[in-house]
């Protein structure tokens, strides 16, 4: 069980990421969560530092793809800004979304990452399918309801599998 819930990596931030180490793992495709991973939570704003940091990506030669439990109201705008496409309502960590970025791409599952905030639906859903899994830390304290009562499950787990030595 605790397999499916350690990440490979658990950085601080998206700009943690060492690419070229992806690229040496054989990653040429990355899948990213929405909120508290690239922008807070309900936050439609455009940062400059997360189009770069995609930009970037992209120029690395990664294929990019959001995947987001949240509703394509909002999501549409950020994903028009990022220029990469996104699936909504994807109830993570249920496998068809992952599944469906996974084939936009064109990719086999051992060449696609996951960039998430949260271990029961981000590191789940991608360790589920073989993916490279990434933790990230959320990028603030303000989400959803459901959320915040996730995050007391998931310290114990994440203080477990430190425990373990499974993370640093």
């Amino acid at each position: 069980m605790w397999r499916y819930l350690c990440p490979r990596q658990f950085v601080e931030d998206i700009h943690q990421i060492d690419l070229a180490e992806l690229k040496k793992a054989g990653v040429k495709g990355i899948i990213t969560d929405l909120d508290n991973t690239l922008v807070p939570w309900n936050d439609s704003a455009v940062y400059p530092e997360v189009v770069e940091w995609i930009d970037e990506l992209k120029k690395s030669g990664f294929q990019v793809c959001i995947v987001s439990n949240n509703h394509s109201r909002r999501g549409e705008e950020l994903s028009e800004a990022f220029d990469v496409p996104a699936i909504w309502r994807a109830v993570k960590p249920r496998r068809w979304a992952f599944r469906k970025a996974i084939a936009m791409m064109d990719l086999k599952p051992e060449q696609v990452a996951v960039v998430g905030d949260q271990v029961f639906t981000d590191i789940l859903g991608g360790n589920r399918l073989g993916l490279y899994t990434i933790l990230v830390q959320p990028i603030n304290k303000r989400e959803f309801i459901g959320t915040k009562f996730m995050r007391q499950l998931e310290k114990a787990v994440l203080f477990k599998l430190k425990r373990k030595g499974h993370l640093q």
